[in-house]
């Protein structure tokens, strides 16, 4: 059983930036894809980015690309996403999660964090 821990989340001004850390311990397996979630109040959980376990492959939300960078420690087993240029719109609970190689689909995914707020002011 894989245990996947966030943090980092926080109270940030619009155009600041934050790094969220994802630690994982537990079984591991050979191949598989890390991803970034987020729900925000009153809306459903949406993909915001994943990457393949050896770093090769990255997924993107559109909302989201070139403003955050997803990146993988496998020496440390962390996955971290920083996000730099935020909106208001970004203020959500972000979520860790573990799913196969080369999906991006949030079914897939059956092993999640308990999440990390992140809240974006005006």
């Amino acid at each position: 059983q894989v245990q996947l821990v966030e943090s980092g989340g926080g109270l940030v001004q619009a155009g600041g930036s934050l790094r969220l850390s994802c630690a994982a311990s537990g079984r591991t397996f050979s191949s598989y894809t890390m991803g970034w979630f987020r729900q925000a109040p009153g809306k459903d959980r949406e993909f915001v980015s994943a990457i393949s376990w050896n770093g090769d492959n990255t997924y993107y939300a559109d909302s989201v690309k070139g403003r955050f960078t997803i990146s993988i420690d496998n020496t440390n087993n962390a996955v971290y996403l920083q996000m730099h240029s935020l909106r208001p719109e970004d203020t959500a609970v972000y979520y860790c999660a573990l799913g196969p190689y080369g999906s991006y689909a949030l079914p897939d995914y059956g092993c999640w964090g308990q999440g990390t707020l992140v809240t974006v002011s005006e």
